[in-house]
């Protein structure tokens, strides 16, 4: 398992990211912008993560910019921890085995949410490309909220 990002949610970007480039010195390293999902993530990382950050995409602090005004309660800006893992079904269902909720499984065979004992969402990405979808997870419904 290797850890990626963090990911919070920022309701002014042009405030935000003066915060974290002019104020904490980070380094942005990429943005995506997308149109269709109404959102703009930007991915930051503090000078001496950079060249870890453009060759491996970690560690790094995802900032959520939903275009649609939004206004977030209980530490709903907060959004997850990420983590890569080799093989997300085998992942999962040791976390299942052990008594975690999977709240989004891996369907896809590439992402799976859950949450620890204090609610903060974990995302679980597959590590490379995403799996062949396989059951039970192919056709597995969510579970609560991540």
């Amino acid at each position: 398992m290797r850890y990626l990002h963090t990911m919070i949610r920022v309701a002014d970007l042009a405030r935000s990211l003066d915060f974290f480039l002019s104020g904490l010195g980070l380094i942005e390293m990429h943005r995506v912008e997308n149109e269709k999902g109404r959102y703009t993530l930007v991915f930051l990382a503090a000078p001496g993560d950079a060249e870890s950050a453009r060759r491996d995409h970690a560690p790094l602090i995802e900032l959520t910019y939903n275009w649609d005004a939004e206004v977030y309660t209980g530490g709903r800006n907060f959004g997850h921890l990420a983590f890569a893992v080799d093989d997300i079904y085998a992942t999962c269902a040791r976390l299942q085995a052990a008594g975690v909720t999977i709240n989004r499984p891996p369907r896809d065979g590439h992402m799976a949410f859950i949450r620890t004992p204090d609610n903060i969402s974990i995302e679980l990405l597959q590590r490379g490309a995403p799996l062949e979808p396989a059951e039970p997870w192919a056709s597995m419904g969510n579970t609560g909220v991540w």
